[in-house]
């Protein structure tokens, strides 16, 4: 089947995109308000873009009245922010801080979650995550109506137990959890993964 995308409305090209442009890792985005209330939601329109600088880009929408959501607002207002991982026995408190909860309820305590001070930025980071990256806003774009935010990472904290000798993350250590189309994931565990080296020059 051919689709042409120009046909379709955009409810039907979200559902076509994040159902094939899978699996997608989950940038679990922790802020902080000017009020001082935390905020923790995922967002899976994310992707790391550059290594020198560290730049991270994550999507974010409106609501459905339009206004910026909670966690573009505040990236915004303070130009802070942490990606957080999820793993596996993060899932159900990952699904709770999806929900559009009022402004004003901080999602870590919905969620039974511990914030952690940041060591670079204000917003706190998830202590019960394996991985946290500090970031800082490097550029805003609106287009349409969605946020593109990049994000440079100032400093990250990761858990002893996953670096291998050479002191980088062991990810078949860790039960990542991935995004797919409408409420499908993914487990990347170490009996689903393969290694695949790259050919030598000829």
């Amino acid at each position: 089947m051919e689709i042409n995308f120009s046909s379709l409305d955009p409810k039907q090209v979200y559902k076509l995109m994040t159902s094939t442009i899978v699996p997608r890792p989950i940038a679990w985005i922790s802020t902080v308000s000017r009020d001082g209330i935390y905020n923790l939601a995922p967002f899976s329109y994310f992707a790391g873009i550059s290594s020198n600088p560290p730049l991270v880009v994550v999507s974010i929408g409106r609501k459905p009245d339009g206004q910026k959501k909670d966690t573009w607002q505040n990236i915004e207002e303070t130009g802070e922010f942490v990606i957080n991982t999820v793993v596996e026995e993060l899932v159900e408190q990952m699904n709770i801080t999806a929900y559009p909860y009022e402004r004003e309820v901080d999602e870590f305590k919905e969620a039974g979650l511990t914030p952690l001070p940041s060591t670079a930025v204000k917003p706190p980071r998830v202590g019960e995550s394996p991985i946290n990256l500090e970031c800082k806003v490097h550029r805003i774009l609106e287009i349409g109506k969605m946020g593109i935010i990049f994000g440079e990472i100032l400093n990250s904290h990761i858990r002893d137990d996953i670096l291998n000798e050479k002191g980088y993350v062991d990810t078949k250590k860790l039960k990542l959890v991935g995004r797919l189309g409408g409420a499908d994931y993914c487990l990347i565990t170490e009996e689903n993964t393969f290694e695949l080296r790259r050919p030598d020059k000829r």
